[in-house]
C-alpha cells in the first residue's frame, strides 16, 4: 500500500510540473515550467490548499534520489573540457569558497530559523 501512495504522490508532483510547463507556453513566460510548477505548489502548501501530508511520503522518496539528479549535468561538464583545462585551478578555490559560503549562508539561516520557533513555542 505504502508503494501505491508514493506512486499517487510522484503523480501529483508530476501534475504540478505540468500545470507549470502548461502556463509557461500558454503565457510565454521566460520562466521555465518546472519552476512555475514548483511555485505553484509552494503557493498551495502555503495556503493550505494541498496539505503537505497528501506529498510527503512521494517527495521524500525523491529527494533520498537527489544526488543521482546531478549526473547528467556533471557528466555534461566533460564536453568543455578546453574551457577547464587552462583556468581549471583557478576554479578550484572558487568551487571551494563558494561551497563554503553556501554551507555557511544555509547553516546560519537554518539556526536563526529554529532559533525563532523556539522562541515563538517558549511565548505561547
Amino acid at each position: 500500500m505504502k508503494i501505491v501512495r508514493i506512486i499517487l504522490q510522484l503523480l501529483v508532483l508530476y501534475g504540478f510540473l505540468l500545470i507549470g510547463e502548461a502556463i509557461q507556453a500558454l503565457l510565454q513566460l521566460p520562466m521555465p515550467g518546472s519552476i512555475i510548477g514548483f511555485l505553484l505548489l509552494f503557493s498551495a502548501l502555503l495556503l493550505k490548499i494541498y496539505p503537505l501530508e497528501w506529498i510527503d511520503a512521494g517527495a521524500t522518496f525523491l529527494l533520498s534520489f537527489l544526488s543521482l539528479y546531478f549526473i547528467p549535468a556533471t557528466v555534461g561538464v566533460v564536453d568543455y573540457g578546453p574551457l577547464f583545462s587552462g583556468k581549471g585551478v583557478l576554479l578550484l578555490p572558487i568551487v571551494a569558497i563558494s561551497t563554503l559560503i553556501t554551507m555557511a549562508a544555509a547553516g546560519f539561516a537554518s539556526q536563526y530559523i529554529a532559533n525563532r520557533s523556539a522562541t515563538q513555542k517558549e511565548e505561547s
